[in-house]
């Protein structure tokens, strides 16, 4: 199970870290767009497109990635406060009944949207400039699929944690700015009292 764990982890955090430079890509190409709009009164037919389209595989490429550093919101006012088994059991519940039913049809119904749209070359109806947007449908598959992924190794984690009484936490690489900033603080005051 560890090994798995790992390897899902690894595979998750390599494609969100890929995919987030899709930020950059999407600076640049607002950038651009704003100067040749405000500045040369000549605005681009594709910019608007091409920023959906690479915010949306950003946000769809991304979720398992978030999924391992458990980042997604959720309602925890409750749960934060069970000992690690309860919570252990309640996630794997949700997983089995909630999670991989919904990963799953993300799947299959991506699956559809994607074939027919590479059927026909599917552009978008939004834009002059027709933006193919046929393997922007295919990111729904390919993120449904490291979701699953994800989530196996979730299950996982819920079962060593039901076994063992604590979970077995993924290799933090990025924290959040809050979290640096509330250890700061509480280093501060710890210093300060002595």
């Amino acid at each position: 199970m560890l090994a798995f764990i790992r390897f899902a982890d690894a595979t998750s955090a390599w494609f969100g870290k890929a995919f987030a430079w899709l930020i950059i890509l999407m600076t640049f190409g607002t950038s651009y767009e704003v100067f040749v709009r405000y500045l040369l009164n000549k605005p681009t037919p594709w910019a608007l497109d091409l920023s959906f389209i690479m915010y949306g595989t950003l946000f769809m490429m991304g979720g398992a990635y978030t999924l391992s550093l458990g980042g997604h919101v959720r309602g925890d006012f409750l749960y934060r406060l069970w000992r690690p088994r309860t919570q252990a059991m309640l996630d794997l519940v949700l997983y089995l009944f909630f999670f991989f039913p919904g990963v799953t049809a993300l799947i299959f119904s991506g699956w559809k949207y994607a074939s027919r749209s590479w059927g026909y070359g599917e552009v978008s109806i939004n834009s002059p400039a027709g933006i193919p947007i046929y393997q922007f449908k295919t990111v729904m598959v390919a993120a449904g699929i490291l979701l699953f992924i994800q989530g196996i190794a979730q299950v996982f984690r819920c079962i060593l944690c039901i076994r063992d009484g604590r979970w077995f936490e993924a290799e933090v690489d990025v924290e959040e700015t809050e979290a640096i900033l509330i250890r700061e603080k509480q280093a501060e005051l710890a210093g300060g009292k002595k």
